[in-house]
């Protein structure tokens, strides 16, 4: 357990309230002690640690200067939100982080007044931000929104269709554009929050064509005089320029981590007559921790980990985590086949594709924080005779939807979708659950869609798919380590739409896709316990259902249960219409189906969620056993069976 560090000013602030009795010159020993107590929390809880870190001052100086929560602040994506939720009433609970029953790792309505937009995903909060300032100035009330949101959620299309949008909001929107991935140089750095100080003056803002031109004009004597002053350019100049055209007045860059310069610009911002504003704030990822500061990922996101020295608390090593078998899998097939590629939408790591990229970095394509134009991107390399792999969190996916349906699957394009995080995520809760994926894909003509048991079938899953050259195909895996059955040397391309029968019994049959197969097979064990001889079939394949194995197991078994990893209208709703259709149930089978609650399920340890949603071996035997509405009296009838 790390230890508490003390934060006596920090102490006195339960709420913003508290916040703005303090003094600005108190404002940096606050922050300071809002950093170390933020470090000390992750430290205990894991979850994100570099972004909130680089937004400890912007926080401080958000709250300090605007009236939260009637001013709506909304942060983007929301895992830089710990230092914001300290300062809101919840330092009391930030050692619960991403824990079951504790605070989430993201801002959340129902979790605090100040939270006023839930987001996990990015890219959203200026387009939520201008409908509060909207619905304000429709009903003529009081009261600004802020949208905080990061360089990197910027380079999704949605952020832009927003500012497109919002000059009608006027003065009432504020957009902080925290850009931690540039740098000002020291002499450049103090001229431009000087002239963010300026330019921000209600004075000037009103002479925005003049504005526009002392900006360049005094950027191109800076450029010349200045040996680092390129980012300041870009800043002054580009930046501006471009917000200033989708209606935007610019201010900065300015240091955001300088409370002397930020204090005085929110200041101005916010009693300025005009608007919308965009204020360029510059952070640096992981300030203020040493050894974040010196990751390469600056500690996005980590474990527990000690305070002292960094060092993460790893817990012993395990079987290969899908996501390398993936990538280590696509990699190899790359090799000899020149078309596959493989794409990737700011997740590299957490895909496997970094493993691909190492080796064929020709082919391998990071398209940032865009989810639309990965798949679509991906439909003109099929289109052209590639073999595309776009690797994507299931839950990503979903921002895709309309690319899959209207870019693939009409057009029968041979797109491979390797499907990651399907099923429950665990800390990340159910912002980042794969709930969805077998619904919303299987449902769509010409799509395969596949979902592996273990590693040894994710590889052969995977090299399926690079040999499928008929239409669309996805592989759905779950986060984090497999079964421990290690990947074969020699890889099988598996027959399309056909299932296996891992185990053959009589009276009870278990349909399983996914990696439930494990406890499938433990539920089968204590209904052999029980005397009910138990089938078990890993159906591989939602769509398209290899019906000639089900329609077997349900006309030669009693009870016939499915069991998934996903939402209802996934397997067991395919398989229900089937047998439906061609009248299975109609001579007295007893069909049951197991799927995630229709709920969202909160964070917790994966296996306390899969309990909770009751998908484990002893709810799979609870639901044969209701079936058969057995009891101990029919323990003789059922052993005769």
């Amino acid at each position: 357990m790390n230890d508490l560090p003390e934060t006596p000013l920090l102490d006195t602030v339960k709420t913003p309230t508290d916040l703005r009795k303090l003094k600005p010159a108190q404002l940096r020993q606050l922050s300071d002690e809002l950093r170390e107590e933020m470090i000390s929390a992750v430290g205990t809880t894991g979850g994100h640690l570099g972004s909130g870190l680089g937004v400890v001052e912007l926080t401080v100086a958000i709250h300090y200067i605007f009236d939260t929560p009637e001013d709506r602040l909304i942060w983007d994506v929301g895992h830089q939100c710990y230092p914001h939720k300290i300062l809101t009433g919840r330092r009391d609970r930030i050692r619960t982080l991403r824990q079951g029953g504790g605070l989430s790792g993201f801002t959340k309505r129902a979790e605090s007044e100040y939270d006023p937009f839930g987001a996990a995903h990015s890219s959203t909060s200026i387009s939520a931000a201008l409908g509060f300032a909207i619905a304000n100035k429709l009903n003529d009330r009081p009261g600004k929104a802020i949208a905080v949101i990061g360089d990197g959620a910027m380079s999704a299309g949605m952020a832009y269709e927003a500012m497109n949008n919002a000059e009608q909001a006027g003065n009432r929107l504020v957009v902080i554009l925290n850009d931690n991935d540039m740098s000002i140089a020291p002499p450049v750095g103090g001229l431009s929050a000087y002239l963010a100080r300026v330019v921000s003056s209600s004075e000037y803002l009103g002479l925005r064509s003049l504005a526009s031109k002392v900006a360049k004009k005094l950027s191109r004597r800076v450029h010349q005089s200045l040996g680092r002053a390129e980012e300041y350019t870009r800043g002054m100049v580009a930046g501006g320029t471009l917000f200033e055209e989708l209606g935007f007045y610019y201010v900065g860059p300015i240091d955001g981590h300088n409370l002397d310069h930020l204090i005085p610009v929110l200041e101005n911002v916010r009693d300025a007559k005009e608007g919308p504003v965009l204020v360029h704030v510059v952070t640096q990822k992981g300030k203020g921790y040493a050894p974040a500061e010196n990751a390469a990922d600056k500690y996005h996101g980590v474990q527990k980990f000690d305070v002292i020295t960094g060092a993460q608390h790893k817990g012993p090593p395990g079987p290969a985590k899908y996501q390398d078998v993936f990538g280590e899998t696509l990699s190899k097939l790359a090799d000899s086949d020149d078309r596959i590629c493989a794409i990737t939408a700011a997740m590299p790591g957490g895909t496997g594709v970094d493993k691909f990229a190492k080796a064929h970095p020709d082919r391998a394509f990071d398209v940032g924080i865009a989810e639309q134009h990965a798949v679509t991107f991906a439909a003109g390399l099929a289109a052209q005779g590639m073999r595309p792999f776009c690797a994507i969190y299931s839950t990503f996916l979903q921002r895709a939807y309309d690319q899959v349906v209207h870019d693939v699957a009409i057009q029968n394009l041979p797109v491979r979708f390797a499907i990651d995080r399907a099923g429950l995520v665990g800390a990340d809760g159910a912002t980042h659950a794969g709930s969805f994926d077998v619904t919303y894909l299987a449902t769509l003509p010409n799509f395969v869609v596949m979902a592996a048991a273990d590693e040894a079938e994710l590889a052969h899953m995977t090299y399926t798919a690079a040999e499928y050259d008929d239409g669309p195909i996805a592989l759905r895996y779950p986060r984090g380590g497999g079964t421990g059955v290690g990947v074969p040397e020699t890889l099988k391309k598996l027959p399309i739409g056909k299932g296996r029968m891992v185990r053959e019994g009589k009276k009870v049959a278990i349909l399983s896709l996914g990696t439930r197969l494990a406890e499938a097979l433990k539920a089968a064990d204590a209904l052999e316990a029980k005397g009910l001889s138990t089938s078990v079939a890993d159906l591989r394949f939602a769509k398209p259902l290899d019906e000639a194995l089900i329609r077997k197991l349900l006309t030669t078994h009693e009870v016939a249960v499915t069991v998934e990893e996903g939402a209802i209208g996934g397997l067991g709703a395919h398989v229900l219409t089937m047998a439906s259709d061609e009248g299975l149930t109609d001579a007295g089978l007893k069909l049951r189906t197991m799927r995630l609650p229709d709920a969202f399920q909160d964070q917790d340890k994966p296996e306390k969620q899969y309990d909770e949603a009751h998908l484990n071996a002893e709810h799979i035997v609870e639901t044969v056993l209701g079936a058969l509405r057995w009891n101990e009296s029919s323990k003789q009838g059922g052993a005769s069976a």
